[in-house]
C-alpha cells in the first residue's frame, strides 16, 4: 500500500521533483536537440540556411520602410516588422542573434565543440548580411519612393554616437532576440511562436532598438539609395554593436538559462561521456 502511495505521488510530480520543473526538462532536450542538429551542418547548409534569414529578414524591413512612409509611426512600423521573423521561423531559416541560446546550451551539454559554434556564428553572420544587401538593392530599385525614408532611418544608427545610450540600446537588443527565442522553443503552437515572434518584432524595431542585422539592413537600404555616408560610416556603428548584442543575448538570457539546466546539463555531458 505504500509503495502504490509513493507511486502516485511520483507520477503527480513528474520525472522530476516539480511539475514545473518537467517542463524546464522537456524544453532543455529539444534545444540540446535542435542545437546538435544545427552546429553539425557543413558549411554549405549554415551558408544556405543564413542566406535566406538575410532575405527574410530584408522582406521584414521592407514591411517596415512601407509602414513608416505611410504612418509616421515607428511603432507600427515595428508590428510590420514582425513578418520577417515570422517568415524567418516558418522557414527554418537562421539569423545570426538567433544563434545564443539554442547552439550555445548544445555545446555546454557537449553535443558539439567550440569549433564548430564558431562556424556557425561566421557563417550565418557573412550570409545575412550578404542576404540582405542583395534584397535591400532590389527593394530600392523597385520602390525608389521609399528611399527617403530608409535615408531618415539609417542616418540615426550611423550617426549615433558610442555613448551609455547606445550600449544600453544595443545590449536590450540581443537581449530581446534571445527571449523571443526562448518563447519560441518554451511555445506548445504555431500560434505562440508567431506571437513570440511579432513581440519580438514590435520591442526591436518599435522601440528602434540597435540591432546588428536588422538595422545593417536598413542601412544598406539607405547606402543603394544614395546617402551622405559610407561603408566605413556602417562599420564605425557595426563593430561596437555587433558585440553588445552578444553580450546581452549570451549574458542575460542564455546565462539565466544554463545557470537552471545545471543538472540537466550535468547529466546530458555525463551520458555524452559514456557514449549515449
Amino acid at each position: 500500500m505504500e509503495d502504490v502511495e509513493q507511486d502516485r505521488k511520483r507520477a503527480e510530480l513528474g520525472d522530476t521533483d516539480a511539475p514545473a520543473e518537467d517542463e524546464v526538462a522537456e524544453a532543455f532536450e529539444k534545444i540540446v536537440s535542435e542545437g546538435a542538429q544545427r552546429l553539425h551542418r557543413r558549411w554549405r547548409e549554415v551558408l544556405a540556411t543564413g542566406l535566406a534569414g538575410g532575405l527574410e529578414i530584408a522582406v521584414g524591413v521592407l514591411a517596415l520602410l512601407a509602414v513608416l512612409e505611410a504612418t509616421g509611426s515607428e511603432l507600427l512600423a515595428g508590428l510590420a516588422f514582425s513578418i520577417g521573423l515570422i517568415a524567418l521561423m516558418l522557414g527554418r531559416s537562421e539569423l545570426f542573434t538567433e544563434g545564443f541560446l539554442v547552439p550555445v546550451t548544445a555545446v555546454f551539454a557537449g553535443r558539439a565543440s567550440t569549433a564548430q559554434l564558431a562556424k556557425l556564428w561566421a557563417g550565418t553572420l557573412v550570409a545575412n548580411l550578404v542576404g540582405g544587401w542583395l534584397v535591400m538593392w532590389v527593394v530600392v530599385l523597385a520602390f525608389p519612393e521609399l528611399a527617403d525614408t530608409a535615408i531618415e532611418s539609417a542616418t540615426h544608427f550611423v550617426e549615433a554616437p558610442l555613448d551609455v545610450q547606445s550600449v544600453a540600446l544595443a545590449f536590450l537588443a540581443g537581449s530581446v532576440i534571445t527571449l523571443m527565442t526562448r518563447m519560441q522553443h518554451g511555445a506548445h503552437s504555431e500560434t505562440g511562436k508567431i506571437v513570440a515572434s511579432v513581440i519580438g518584432g514590435f520591442l526591436l524595431a518599435g522601440l528602434v532598438l540597435f540591432h546588428s542585422i536588422l538595422d545593417s539592413l536598413l542601412i544598406f537600404g539607405a547606402l543603394h539609395a544614395g546617402a551622405p555616408f559610407g561603408y566605413f560610416d556602417w562599420l564605425g556603428w557595426f563593430w561596437y554593436t555587433l558585440l553588445l548584442n552578444m553580450a546581452g543575448g549570451l549574458f542575460v538570457v542564455t546565462l539565466i538559462r544554463l545557470v537552471r539546466s545545471k543538472e540537466l546539463i550535468e547529466r546530458e555531458r555525463a551520458a555524452v561521456a559514456s557514449g549515449h
